[in-house]
């Protein structure tokens, strides 16, 4: 199986390096749903906004695959991979930052400090603030070999980028390849 999974890698480099984006986003947001959902720790504003890059990169992934099985344009899929490496990246320094607030080194953002009652519907206010859920950025629910769930969404979040910058290098560089040839 491995050995297919190289020759396949070998053969089409992008689409092993999509593959490989999707497998990995999919199994790190079933990883956070775990978390939520079975675990009960309940994510903050910071957690829920390093989702996104997710959301993004695992569709595109999919698109990707899609247009190297139907033979879609090599400079789209370049650029696609490019595009989730950099949302990737993107995501990594938000779990940095994310990490940063959790070890108090610096402040984070003003809607992480608290959870909001919603008012609007009348009723006991002071019952309604005693039932709301304070989920805080800066304090980290969970942590195994001194990394918190940030944490590891930041090496997560670099080796996907790695992977999509790979698979985008080697489509281009098969773009150029094939431009040289026809000239």
């Amino acid at each position: 199986m491995v050995e297919r999974a190289l020759s396949m890698a070998r053969a089409e480099p992008v689409a092993a390096a999509a593959a490989a984006v999707a497998a990995i986003g999919i199994a790190t947001i079933l990883g956070a749903y775990f978390f939520q959902y079975v675990l009960g720790l309940p994510p903050c504003p910071l957690c829920l906004e390093q989702r996104y890059p997710y959301y993004f990169a695992i569709p595109l992934a999919a698109l990707v695959m899609l247009g190297v099985s139907v033979g879609s344009s090599r400079k789209v899929q370049v650029a696609a991979l490019a595009a989730i490496a950099l949302a990737m990246l993107y995501n990594a320094g938000l779990g940095a930052y994310h990490s940063g607030v959790e070890w108090k080194w610096w402040a984070g953002p003003q809607s992480c400090g608290a959870g909001a009652a919603d008012i609007r519907g009348g009723g006991n206010l002071l019952q309604q603030l005693q039932q709301t859920r304070v989920i805080r950025c800066d304090e980290a629910p969970w942590r195994f070999l001194g990394l918190s769930l940030a944490g590891y969404n930041v090496l997560i979040s670099l080796a996907i980028a790695a992977v999509a910058a790979w698979g985008a290098k080697a489509g281009y560089a098969r773009l150029q390849g094939s431009s040289s040839v026809s000239q």
